[in-house]
């Protein structure tokens, strides 16, 4: 039986004619001005008498196929929504000839459509991309004066404790990173970076559970990208002013960006406070008896102010190449001032020890970076493609034709990242008796460190083969990548023993070290889309790393050589009404930071030591979810995941306590930690007007360890709600609240916390301005947390109070012309290295 095939006539050959395939019709539809693919367009190919004959939806890259068409002769209706329609007539299946594939195809857009879907249609505020959560912070306006702290706690699989700190899924062990890169800034220290970030700068953050081969394999829980707002041509920028009772900011950005030359420059100013008090009763036991009660009370009430500027250049000499250099700088001061009380005592209430201690902390802290990007897109090779010839040579096709293949291209990119953080904390404490005379002065300072070299190399190359009839899209990437990381630290400590002002050095207490680490890394990935409902992607990343640290103060040497071998697999079935069901397994892994290895003994608290731990090995885990999205209809977009990690040689904090009542507290390898969980969230837009997205995780955390002894298990969960609602006369109203249930560890657990915010937007001046006014816990001045921890020496009991109530109204004021503009390619180092802190 003779094959049925598809063909075009030579006088209607309006596309890149490319290969053919027997009984299909095949090809892509992109942007006739970008060139990038129109997802989801619809294709229906119709009868001279316009009866739909058979039709299809494309995927995300704009692909489609269609197969099983009688013979005769059809037209090709293609439709997008914000583009104009296009028809490719005189199409014609015929007897003994092989397919056609139309690769290419442009539709222009629609402007007065593209009009009309920015007033009306809203992009969800939660959307699963299939290898990430992404939550849009650009259509949250509550955000506008925030914090990348307060944006964080509105996303999926995340929590932010009252102090700032982030978790993912319950796990500290991850990476952050701003465009794809981290920041030395981050690495130094998350909460304070998130705090000083402005929230009205973030596009998106993306939440990575399952990173693949490309990203490097350190991060045991995953990966969150901050996606800032990108550059636009033509001349414009923005400005904001913040003023609030607990924070102050103020900021701009100008653009100008040409056809080939592009010059950014950004600046802001800020301010916060931070007013916090704790409370602990810890018992000391000894074979399971009470010898000892120690009460401790804490507060703090803290202003700190910093800056950061940044300069960008992009310059394109053609259309396939760009070259970026970026300058940052950061710089402030983070006090951590605080007043301490301490009683230890007898279970009978005799008083062994007491005293007050007044200490004041100043941070200071500096940073440079910059970062140089050479970005090459090469165009695929011209190729000729031959028509096969029908039986009856008056409809023969035109053969020899040369065409070059639209769509993704390959892509080389090479950039380098080097980052220097000179940091000097300095620290007094003076301590009191009852009747206030002082006994006991110190004194310190850390000069400090922190340089990182950073080389990398990756490229892209995307191709299409065929297995019988069937086309399979590939796209191959392999890389390379170099991180040269050195930290050093000189501390010195001065006391008066008597409590006069005559300081006498104490070379027990003082430390200097050098440290650094490299990793050298090599990966390959490959991701295939063998039609329009799957997706495999398959990779794996080699990493070779070693350290070598000093610890002069202890005279302590470390050594360390290992590599990692990390697996990745990823396969995303697609169904339809957008349906999609995505499987992931990977391994990933955690070093051990300079601050846990520092041997160096903490004494700032004389009754709470801190120390790390030169012995410690690296972690490793394992990673596997069970991901499902849909459309449940309404406006209702539902994302469930179902996930298992297993951490082996997990890296704890464990404190020990004697019989004198002085806790030991050091990083320690535990056997294992694993966690399951289930993960729920959702998008509802019942009306135009009316948006409401939400979340919820719920965990089952285990950590056992037989060396100590212990373990401990149990559940936690959290949820977030928003609510946004747009009334008439440019006004957006907003609630949003979250709540976490609380941390399992293995000494114990900590109760939950909770937020909430109130937000109105008035826009002005046609959209280019808006007065933003908010409030956050208005009910409720302080925010409180319980900890309770066990352990066969002792028994603790704390509270800690943070006030959270806040106001604050923000003007944001953009100016100038603006069209899309590419975003500069940006190293992504997605492990970090500590500074190290007192």
């Amino acid at each position: 039986m003779a094959q049925t095939s598809v063909g075009v006539i030579p006088a209607a050959a309006a596309v890149p004619i490319l290969h053919y395939s027997p009984g299909q019709l095949a090809g892509s539809v992109v942007d006739s001005i970008t060139g990038n693919p129109v997802p989801f367009t619809t294709l229906a190919l119709m009868s001279p008498a316009g009866k739909l004959v058979v039709g299809t939806v494309a995927d995300e890259q704009g692909a489609f196929q269609l197969g099983q068409i009688p013979y005769g002769s059809y037209k090709l209706v293609i439709t997008s929504v914000g583009y104009q329609a296009k028809t490719i007539p005189n199409l014609l299946v015929r007897e003994g000839e092989a397919g056609l594939s139309l690769t290419g195809i442009r539709l222009r857009p629609d402007t007065k459509m593209l009009k009309e879907v920015v007033v009306t249609g809203q992009r969800a505020l939660i959307e699963d991309k299939g290898d990430r959560l992404v939550y849009n912070a650009e259509k949250d306006m509550a955000n506008v004066g925030g914090s990348a702290a307060d944006v964080l706690r509105k996303v999926p699989m995340l929590s932010v404790d009252l102090n700032g700190n982030v978790q993912l899924r319950g796990s500290g062990n991850f990476k952050i990173f701003l465009n794809g890169k981290p920041s030395a800034l981050m690495a130094r220290n998350q909460a304070d970076a998130l705090r000083q970030l402005p929230g009205s700068t973030i596009k998106t953050v993306e939440v990575i559970t399952s990173p693949g081969a490309k990203y490097d394999a350190e991060g045991v829980a995953g990966i969150i990208n901050i996606v800032t707002l990108k550059r636009w041509e033509g001349f414009n920028g923005s400005s904001y002013v913040s003023a609030g009772n607990l924070s102050q900011s103020a900021g701009a950005s100008v653009n100008v960006q040409g056809k080939k030359l592009g010059v950014s420059v950004t600046g802001g100013l800020y301010q916060y406070r931070s007013i916090s008090e704790t409370e602990s009763y810890r018992t000391t036991l000894v074979n399971g008896q009470p010898i000892n009660i120690l009460f401790q009370s804490s507060r703090q009430d803290n202003t700190g102010m910093g800056g950061n500027i940044g300069i960008n250049l992009d310059y394109d000499p053609d259309s396939t190449t760009r070259i970026s250099l970026w300058l940052s700088g950061w710089g402030g001061n983070y006090p951590n001032n605080s007043s301490l009380y301490s009683r230890l005592y007898t279970p009978a209430g005799n008083i062994l020890q007491e005293f007050r201690r007044a200490i004041e902390f100043s941070d200071y802290y500096r940073n440079g970076e910059a970062n140089l990007g050479y970005t090459k897109t090469f165009q695929k090779r011209k190729v000729v493609y031959r028509h096969v010839l029908a039986p009856n040579l008056r409809d023969k096709l035109a053969i020899g034709h040369y065409v070059t293949e639209t769509g993704p291209q390959p892509e080389l990119s090479v950039l380098a990242q080097y980052s220097h953080t000179p940091d000097r904390n300095n620290y007094t404490a003076d301590q009191y008796t009852q009747e206030n005379l002082v006994t006991y002065r110190e004194r310190s300072i850390n000069l400090s460190h922190y340089n990182e070299l950073t080389v990398q190399t990756d490229y892209t190359y995307p191709f299409r083969f065929r297995i019988r009839t069937d086309t399979t899209q590939a796209t191959l990437e392999v890389g390379a990548k170099v991180i040269l990381r050195d930290i050093g630290s000189d501390y010195s400590l001065d006391q008066a023993l008597d409590g006069s002002y005559i300081f006498v050095p104490d070379p027990t207490r003082s430390t200097k070290f050098d440290y650094t680490q490299q990793v050298l890394s090599g990966y390959t990935s490959i991701r295939l889309a063998p039609g329009r409902n799957w997706v495999a992607v398959i990779g794996a990343r080699l990493e070779h790393t070693a350290i070598n640290g000093n610890f002069a103060s202890t005279n302590t040497r470390i050594s360390q050589q290992y590599q990692n071998l990390i697996p990745n697999l990823s396969l995303i079935r697609r169904f339809k009404n957008k349906r999609t069901l995505r499987m992931s397994y990977t391994q990933r892994i955690t070093r051990p930071l300079v601050g846990y290895l520092n041997p160096y003994v903490n004494f700032s608290n004389p009754q709470n030591l801190v120390t790390g731990n030169p012995d410690l090995d690296p972690e490793l885990a394992h990673a596997a979810e069970l991901a499902y999205s849909t459309f449940v209809g309404k406006g209702i977009v539902l994302n469930t995941a179902l996930y298992h990690r297993q951490t082996n040689n997990a890296i704890e904090s464990v404190s020990t306590v004697d019989a004198e009542g002085i806790s030991v507290s050091r990083p320690q390898n535990i056997a294992r930690r694993s966690v399951s969980g289930l993960q729920i969230n959702t998008n509802v837009q019942p009306r135009r007007n009316l948006t409401i997205a939400g979340g919820s995780t719920l965990q089952r955390v285990e950590s056992y360890s037989p060396a100590l002894g212990q373990g401990n298990r149990g559940f936690v969960w959290n949820a977030t709600a928003n609510m946004s609602y747009r009334l008439p006369k440019g006004i957006i109203v907003q609630a949003n609240g979250n709540y976490t249930s609380g941390r399992v560890i293995l000494q114990g657990r900590t109760s939950g916390w909770y937020g909430y915010t109130f937000s109105a937007r008035k826009e002005l001046w046609d959209k280019k301005a808006s007065l933003t006014l908010s409030a956050t816990t208005p009910f409720n001045r302080v925010v409180r947390q319980e900890n309770v921890r066990e352990a066969p020496t002792f028994t603790s009991y704390g509270t800690s109070a943070n006030v959270t109530r806040s106001v604050l109204a923000t003007f944001y004021w953009q100016f100038g012309q603006s069209s899309s503009s590419r975003q500069t390619k940006k190293i992504n180092n997605d492990d970090k290295a500590d500074i190290p802190r007192r």
